[in-house]
């Protein structure tokens, strides 16, 4: 059950503490695209965001995009944020993490991956011992996949408060 459970969990990308992520040694940031960056279902970019990630690279982060997504999806988005992207990450599995873990050059303690789906985004990054950072989907609505992910992840969920591991809305850093 703990490789469900994110290291920090926070309402949304814009209420986490970048500082406290740079104080520990974190360089590298891969951000899930669909329901973290941007609503799953929209292909807008809202100005909050792109300044986020422009004063995320301006601090020194390494900015990715780390998404299921198809190429021409992600593709949009790494170009209007002007950072990397790997596209079809295939998450949970660790092959195209851990390649590009290698291509990065990062030690492992410093890169950490937020999303907003325990059964994917925080299951890949504890299975590859990065730093997992848990936020709230950025939209209520999903693609069709990810429905069926969420229904495994609120079963996920209600285990681990059963076993006061994890509580949705208890957010901590």
């Amino acid at each position: 059950m703990e490789k469900y459970i994110p290291d920090i969990y926070q309402k949304s990308i814009y209420t986490l503490d970048y500082s406290k992520l740079l104080s520990r040694g974190i360089k590298c940031i891969l951000f899930d695209l669909d329901n973290t960056l941007v609503g799953a279902c929209s292909d807008e970019l809202i100005p909050k965001t792109k300044d986020l990630i422009i004063g995320l690279k301006q601090k020194g982060f390494k900015v990715i995009i780390f998404s299921n997504s198809p190429k021409g999806r992600v593709s949009k988005f790494s170009e209007m944020l002007d950072v990397n992207a790997v596209h079809f990450a295939c998450k949970p599995f660790q092959g195209k993490l851990k390649k590009l873990i290698n291509e990065t050059g990062f030690k492992l303690n410093e890169i950490a991956i937020i999303g907003d789906q325990m059964m994917t985004d925080i299951l890949v990054g504890n299975k590859a011992g990065i730093t997992t950072i848990l936020v709230n989907p950025a939209s209520n609505k999903d693609h069709i996949l990810a429905r069926f992910s969420r229904h495994s992840e609120y079963r996920k969920m209600k285990k681990l408060r059963d076993k006061d591991l994890f509580c949705k809305g208890r957010y901590y850093d």
